[in-house]
């Protein structure tokens, strides 16, 4: 009897360890999604599409993008935080999902911290200042000039975005107010710019550099403290007219909370090395990324914290805190 007890325990104890050590060696058995919270051929779209195609390569299960835009990242991140923690649905996650939608929104449908958590930091993402061509403005200096003369509106990727709290840093270090006009991510938002629906962006380099180059858009800085390798020529603002200007967005594959730690410690390797493989790294700096692929799960958990508590008060002083 006591041995059958004995055996009984250890079966038991096999089946219990069984799945954990199983899930990360033989995950992944199907299709991934990576959600992505904002419209196709954005910046963040083009990372998650990037990275995706890698994995797929180098785990042999499918991974697909799908774009949840909108509510400021919240809608993909709440599917994210409701699906099953089995590593089947991720998101291609960015600073607003994880560090500055806590303190801009009221009742966040997710706690960044315990429902949606860090599996791989990808990219830095530094942003452009650009307006519409026909403004008559050639520098910071003009726009700046003209924007005390008469109203101008601003476009985003969505209340609470980066291209949102940049708009919003870049006025009150200035001294000026526009007019807010968010928009489903960066494209949709480029796109009335070249129309002139809008008079100035801050959007990240993808979407809009080939604007930029084709003359239907004006870039006058950008947002981080040296020049990006793919737009050399764009100073950075803090150069030209708004001293101590220095921000860079990032990205972050996420994953629901409760996602069995062999899984996210699988992920994380293998999208660091993808990031770090000369391939992805050229083709993230030709984006106007930076090119990160570094930390551990529990650097990546800190490292979430210590942005939150960086950004708060420029939401906060942005009028921002509680808004949504």
């Amino acid at each position: 009897m006591k041995m059958r007890f004995v055996a009984m325990l250890m079966a038991i104890g096999a089946l219990a360890a069984t799945p954990r050590g199983a899930a990360a060696q033989d995950y992944p058995t199907h299709t991934v999604t990576i959600l992505c919270p904002f419209a196709a051929g954005g910046g963040t779209d083009l990372i998650a599409r990037s990275i995706a195609a890698k994995l797929e390569r180098r785990l042999g299960q499918s991974f697909i993008v799908e774009n949840r835009p909108g509510a400021g990242t919240t809608i993909a991140a709440a599917a994210t935080a409701k699906a099953s923690p089995d590593g089947y649905t991720l998101m291609q996650a960015t600073s607003g999902t994880m560090s500055m939608n806590p303190t801009i929104f009221k009742n966040l449908p997710y706690q960044p911290d315990k429902d949606v958590v860090p599996v791989a930091l990808s990219a830095g993402v530094p942003f452009l200042l650009v307006v519409n061509p026909a403004l008559p403005v050639q520098s910071v200096a003009d726009l700046v000039k003209l924007a005390k003369q008469k109203p101008l509106t601003y476009g985003s990727g969505g209340v609470g975005s980066f291209h949102h709290l940049n708009a919003e840093l870049f006025s009150s270090m200035t001294g000026i107010k526009m007019t807010h006009v968010p928009y489903k991510g960066s494209v949709p938002a480029m796109t009335d710019l070249v129309a002139g629906q809008i008079d100035v962006l801050f959007v990240d380099i993808g979407p809009s550099i080939q604007l930029i180059r084709a003359g239907k858009a004006r870039a006058l800085g950008i947002t981080s403290a040296q020049p990006a390798a793919a737009t050399p020529e764009i100073p950075p603002l803090d150069k030209v007219g708004v001293p101590g200007f220095d921000t860079t967005a990032w990205q972050m594959l996420v994953a629901p909370g409760g996602t069995p730690r062999p899984i996210l410690e699988k992920l994380n390797s293998e999208t660091n090395a993808i990031v770090q493989s000369d391939e992805i790294r050229k083709q993230f700096i030709d984006m106007g990324l930076e090119p990160i692929g570094k930390g551990s799960l529990k650097e990546l958990e800190a490292f979430v914290k210590s942005e939150t508590a960086r950004w708060a008060p420029v939401i906060r002083n942005a009028g921002l805190a509680g808004s949504q």
